[in-house]
């Protein structure tokens, strides 16, 4: 299955690679593809990615060489519409409107792409003790931006997680997501010091929209928790999308362990929700066809 672009950028970068990489920055009508869809050309002229298909395709592909020759980032506007004249219309029955950026990403620099491009997931730690200690920096490396809170300022600190992008302390659990905004690519990982404080996140983050719930605990006793929350109206459907024992079963016990399992269980939710993401925009691709 093809990569997404995002893991392919992100191989670049690491490998020390330019390339040119073209997004669809606007949209209006019926486009073939909505804002977010990108295309990346390498210097030997190979393409990963689409932008639309078709005629769309093609002049994005020669914007994106011709990016690559000059090293200069363009913004071009494309009208699909086969009833229109002129050098930016193309004779596509979308009827629509296409706005294309393409830039020039050196490797060696890429200034704020990463961010840009959501090269990086967020990593929502709640807890800031021993697992979260070892958690932290794993998830870094791997390309999570990582955000420790607790209720206990000891404990959710700059100089205890000097390299996370922040370190909360909130007054209680009850409000440890008032500093907090949640999206489709957060990932929240619950690992507190007490089942209490585990309950009171968890019943937030099933109102929040994320990619991943974990959490850490004995089976018996998240069965605890769960049941408390299904007394509540919380539906067996949203509980069995919590990662609960939290990470992969690798026999861990150390909080070094426990964080690798939590990692590599991370890692490998991301890449089935790039998978998903990619096969939804190649069976789009083919209905715009």
């Amino acid at each position: 299955m093809a990569q997404p672009v995002s893991y392919i950028a992100r191989k670049f970068i690491e490998e020390n690679i330019d390339f040119a990489i073209a997004k669809v920055i606007e949209t209006k009508g019926s486009a073939p593809r909505k804002r977010g869809a990108a295309m990346i050309m390498t210097p030997e002229g190979n393409f990963y990615g689409t932008v639309g298909g078709g005629l769309l395709e093609a002049r994005t592909q020669e914007l994106c060489k011709k990016v690559m020759e000059t090293k200069e980032g363009l913004t071009y506007e494309f009208i699909l519409d086969e009833q229109q004249q002129g050098e930016n219309a193309l004779a596509m029955g979308c009827g629509g409107d296409a706005t294309i950026q393409v830039d020039y990403i050196e490797a060696a620099n890429p200034g704020n792409f990463v961010e840009e491009f959501r090269l990086k997931s967020d990593a929502y730690i709640f807890g800031g003790g021993h697992v979260a200690y070892a958690l932290e920096p794993l998830l870094r490396h791997v390309d999570f931006t990582t955000t420790v809170i607790d209720d206990r300022e000891d404990y959710a600190n700059a100089q205890r997680y000097p390299k996370a992008e922040r370190a909360i302390v909130c007054s209680d659990f009850d409000h440890c997501f008032d500093e907090i905004e949640t999206d489709e690519d957060s990932y929240i990982v619950i690992v507190t010091r007490g089942h209490r404080g585990d309950l009171q996140v968890l019943r937030q983050a099933l109102r929040r929209p994320n990619a991943y719930i974990g959490m850490i605990g004995s089976k018996r006793k998240n069965k605890l928790l769960f049941d408390e929350l299904l007394q509540e109206g919380v539906t067996q459907e949203e509980l069995d999308r919590v990662h609960a024992p939290i990470g992969l079963e690798i026999k861990s016990e150390t909080p070094e362990e426990i964080g690798i399992s939590i990692t590599a269980e991370m890692i490998q939710i991301r890449a089935e929700k790039a998978e998903r993401e990619m096969r939804f925009r190649e069976v789009a691709d083919i209905h715009a066809d």
